[in-house]
């Protein structure tokens, strides 16, 4: 472990002596001794992403043919075989091996290959899975040569026992989220009491958001039957809400949390563009918001079927607005006082690559700059906003915008984040939870990133709009705290949260403490 505290650690259930087996290079090269030894040093390299039966197998192998086994483990940075690799983050992955008895020492190796860490601790043995024993290919060949330069042998641990780690963790992933969290918590030196107060301090804080309105509307319906000719359901209606979408709910967000909210946006003048400014300001949101006659609030209206979203109907107009509408905007964001400005990109007229270069030169020198752009129906580019503090993409949307379809989404995330020219980006992966990007992969002074599980209950009902409550929870804590571990955990649980309402619902800080309360107890062991 490079950073964090024992106490931290302790609290996931290791003990002292488990931990103690984690340890630098410098170190135990030290305690090793030099080559050839009485007592033979046996060495196993690899992820081991989740600890299973043909792992034991050879680790049990390689305990057998020495006195002291050393395992090591690829860092994180490092691990880009699949997407959401590894899935135990390296700190975790160094625990599960310390605390096996026929393990003496765990090294977390910073290289992409254990070449140089072979050179250092020159093992006695170094002992590789079955698999790459035939038709040795060129990265063990290299691992081979290095072991025998100094006299060292390597041996091939026997194949009766396969079992893949990523078969299991593509099948049936455990649900580790918790652990995971402990983790990090542990290494970014935070607790419990500091995410408490991070939620419970932002009502001080100013937020400026600069989007696209929607009103969202479910049309829950009844099949009562069908046509025969064609594939067509005859449905009864039950019943028809409405809400605040967009740009609004994500001022929605940021009022109920506490902090004064600034939007400014557009609304047809019709009888939607009525109802959203309403809402709205009935939410405590400050609200520039101009009247355009000649086009309508944009509406999405989802049919639902008996539980089930039979088609979405849209009302949009996503020509870009006139330029006197466009300045009044810009103009109305560069009188703006606030800690942080959102850019919430749903690509209907608003912003493209020529609007979002002015909007990005009007906000206050020194205001934390935040965007969202989406493009589940329209076609924005995130890159567009190139240069903000914080910007918060899915995979689609990095793909998208990298025109790249093909790469694992760690390094994908890498060359956004890059490219981008950001300091924080966090990469939502659905279910999956997200990955936060906080430094470029040449800079080796901290984790360029973490990941953080999805923390959602079970009790899911509409995931719609979990990215909304994210952004407005991130951005809040992130200009609260600096700190993008606090931010993400935050912001992720909001996203959780959120997926328990049919439709845009604003999620308070009551329900975010009472989610780490839930969060806390089961962590804590007995």
């Amino acid at each position: 472990m490079t950073t964090g505290s024992t106490d931290g650690r302790r609290h996931l259930g290791f003990s002292e002596q488990v931990i103690s087996k984690i340890i630098d290079p410098v170190d135990l090269q030290s305690r090793l001794g030099s080559f050839p030894r009485v007592d033979p040093v046996v060495m196993c390299h690899g992820t081991f992403d989740l600890v299973h039966p043909g792992h034991l197998r050879h680790l049990a192998y390689a305990k057998s043919k020495g006195s002291i086994l050393v395992v090591s483990i690829t860092t994180d940075e490092h691990v880009t075989k699949a997407n959401m690799r590894p899935y135990v983050p390296e700190e975790l992955r160094a625990l599960n091996l310390a605390a096996l008895e026929l393990v003496d020492f765990v090294v977390v190796d910073k290289d992409p290959n254990p070449i140089s860490l072979i050179c250092a601790l020159q093992p006695d043995i170094f002992v590789k899975g079955y698999e790459y024993g035939t038709n040795i290919p060129p990265k063990t060949a290299s691992e081979k040569q290095a072991v025998e330069a100094f006299g060292g042998r390597m041996l091939f641990s026997p194949g009766d026992f396969v079992l893949s780690s990523s078969a299991v963790i593509e099948n049936d992933p455990p649900k580790i989220g918790l652990e995971k969290l402990l983790t990090l918590m542990q290494v970014e030196g935070i607790n419990f009491a500091d995410l408490y107060s991070a939620v419970q301090n932002l009502s001080g804080l100013s937020v400026t958001i600069i989007g696209d309105i929607i009103v969202d509307s479910i049309t829950s319906t009844s099949v009562i039957g069908g046509y025969r000719k064609t594939p067509t359901p005859s449905v009864r209606v039950d019943g028809h809400q409405q809400f605040v979408g967009g740009a609004g709910i994500v001022a929605k967000h940021i009022a109920a949390a506490g902090a004064r909210v600034n939007l400014i946006s557009v609304i047809g003048d019709d009888e939607l563009g009525r109802f959203a400014l309403a809402d709205l300001e009935a939410a405590g949101v400050t609200c520039n918001i101009q009247v355009v006659v000649d086009r309508p609030t944009t509406h999405k209206n989802a049919v639902v079927a008996d539980g089930h979203r039979l088609v979405r109907i849209d009302t949009v107009e996503n020509r870009t607005l006139d330029f006197e509408v466009l300045s009044a905007m810009q103009a109305d964001l560069a009188m703006s006082s606030a800690d942080a400005v959102v850019f919430s990109d749903f690509r209907h007229g608003i912003f493209n690559r020529v609007t979002v270069p002015d909007f990005m030169a009007a906000v206050p020198e020194g205001v934390f700059t935040v965007a969202d752009s989406q493009v589940a129906s329209r076609w924005g580019n995130i890159l567009d906003f190139a240069g903000c503090d914080l910007i918060t993409p899915n995979e689609q949307e990095v793909r998208f915008a990298l025109g790249d379809q093909d790469s694992v989404i760690r390094p994908l995330g890498s060359a956004l984040y890059d490219q981008a020219g950001c300091k924080i980006l966090m990469l939502k992966v659905g279910a999956r939870g997200m990955l936060t990007f906080r430094d470029s992969l040449a800079n080796a002074d901290r984790r360029s990133f973490f990941t953080v599980d999805a923390l959602a209950r079970d009790n899911i009902a509409d995931p719609v709009g979990s990215g909304d409550a994210l952004l407005a929870y991130a951005t809040l804590t992130q200009v609260a705290t600096k700190n993008e571990a606090i931010s993400s955990i935050i912001g992720t649980i909001a996203a959780g949260l959120e997926c328990e309402f049919e439709g845009n619902i604003p999620v308070t800080p009551d329900l975010v403490s009472k989610r780490l309360r839930e969060l806390e107890t089961a962590s804590e062991f007995s």
